[in-house]
């Protein structure tokens, strides 16, 4: 029970200094929530209470939003986020196996996070490089002309 008080007050003082920096307009909303993002890992119930209350918008505004961008989540994700294309472009190009040899190396399936809270794996429309496809963003490192085989030793570069 300690633990969750003291997540509790950190996450009070993230959600200040957040709010301190970027101000409290309407406009600043979606910055706020990247900051959250950044700082918190996702927006909780908790967040959206408090910015709720701070920036004066009603929580249902705020979750919309949240829930909207694929750049935000309302649960938790893993410490590695992949996202892999499954557009048309990368799947005529093999697309398809990449999907199956990811799913393979982490064990979960698109839209899951494995249980060591290690990889959230999702899929995406695009991500504007289909000259290089298949394609796949881990965090902020992109991945193209991927071939089976190298998903593995892909993911062995992150902790």
């Amino acid at each position: 029970m300690e633990n969750q008080v003291r997540a509790d007050e950190d996450t009070i003082a993230a959600i200040t200094a957040i709010v301190e920096s970027h101000g409290t307009s309407r406009s600043e909303l979606i910055p706020i929530l990247k900051a959250v993002m950044d700082e918190l890992g996702f927006i909780s119930p908790v967040v959206v209470k408090e910015l709720s209350a701070r920036m004066q918008l009603p929580c249902s505004e705020i979750q919309s939003v949240a829930t909207f961008y694929r750049m935000l989540s309302t649960q938790p994700r893993g410490k590695h986020v992949i996202q892999f294309c499954e557009s048309a472009p990368c799947h005529v190009v093999g697309g398809r196996q990449i999907m199956e040899a990811l799913k393979k190396a982490l064990d979960i399936e698109p839209g899951e996070t494995t249980s060591d809270n290690r990889w959230t794996f999702l899929t995406t429309s695009c991500l504007g490089v289909c000259g290089i496809g298949p394609v796949m963003l881990v965090d902020t490192d992109l991945y193209g002309n991927l071939e089976p085989e190298q998903i593995p030793h892909i993911l062995s570069r992150y902790d």
